[in-house]
């Protein structure tokens, strides 16, 4: 059974947003304190995209097809995941964590888990597939030690 013991880490992230918080008590009353918060900036994808679509030319006479072009909007979510993970490899090799829980939609989650370094995958005691972000601390709390209580 995994439990909210003084000083676990929970990161609660979405594909833009992440929330450092640290449990100050015990799991039966947890207390989940803000310590460090990262939001990076993701306009659309038609904002960041400068070009239209391209072109290549086919076998035929005079045909064309059109080329995908590169879903920048997409591309930065998945690119903060890794930089998360990055974040907490630094931490956890500085040892500020034993514990952590991570909870992120099902996505996110996927995406964080493979860019885990070993050490930090070592140290996750629960993975939670929701998205918490912009909820207040309070009902964070209430859903994580829920969602703990459930899984035993």
């Amino acid at each position: 059974m995994a439990e909210l013991k003084k000083g676990t880490w929970v990161v609660v992230t979405d594909s833009e947003k992440a929330l450092f918080l640290r449990n100050l008590t015990d799991h039966e009353d947890p207390n989940l304190n803000v310590f460090d918060e990262e939001e990076q900036e993701n306009p659309s994808d038609r904002e960041q995209g400068a070009n239209k679509p391209g072109r290549m030319g086919d076998t035929g006479v005079q045909q064309r097809s059109s080329m995908d072009d590169t879903d920048w909007h997409e591309l930065q979510k998945e690119r903060f995941a890794h930089d998360l993970a990055e974040h907490l490899y630094e931490e956890a090799h500085k040892g500020a964590f034993e514990r952590l829980v991570l909870v992120a939609s099902p996505k996110v989650l996927g995406d964080l888990r493979d860019a885990l370094h070993k050490e930090v995958a070592s140290k996750v005691v629960a993975e939670i597939p929701k998205t918490l972000t912009n909820h207040p601390v309070n009902k964070i709390e209430e859903l994580v030690k829920a969602e703990l209580d459930e899984d035993t």
